[in-house]
């Protein structure tokens, strides 16, 4: 396979985001702050899959990681309008994750040329960490 033919099969780089989150800092803010207040941070969906097994703080912090990322590569933070559930974290059918974006950041995605998510997370006993690219067709 050809270098030109990779790049027109898995499209062009459009952006790249990271973010690392601290579990005990992430920890202690959905515990004392945010425990009553979830769904403004998570979609019901990313709640029922991240009480699958254990490690819900580890799996929480992960998709708060990789919605991060996905708002830095999108440029836009949130606010504005914009929330932490306009981007939802799923996993495809192997397990990695992949993400949906809702409401605004939909016409963002678009207006930049995104048609495609590569997403990566990944998570130690201390940190979560995600990273993100957005390529175009």
């Amino acid at each position: 396979m050809t270098h030109n033919h990779q790049l027109s099969r898995f499209g062009n780089v459009v952006a790249h985001g990271i973010d690392v989150v601290d579990l005990a800092d992430f920890s202690r803010l959905m515990n004392e702050q945010a425990g009553d207040f979830l769904d403004r941070y998570f979609t019901p969906g990313e709640l029922a899959t991240a009480n699958e097994g254990g490690n819900r703080i580890e799996r929480l912090a992960s998709r708060f990681a990789i919605k991060e990322a996905v708002l830095k590569a999108l440029g836009t933070g949130w606010g504005d309008g914009i929330a932490f559930t306009d981007v939802e974290v799923m996993s495809q059918r192997k397990g990695a994750p992949t993400v949906a974006l809702h409401r605004r950041l939909v016409k963002i995605a678009d207006e930049q040329g995104i048609v495609r998510w590569l997403v990566s997370a990944s998570h130690t006993a201390t940190v979560a960490m995600a990273s993100v690219i957005a390529l175009g067709s």
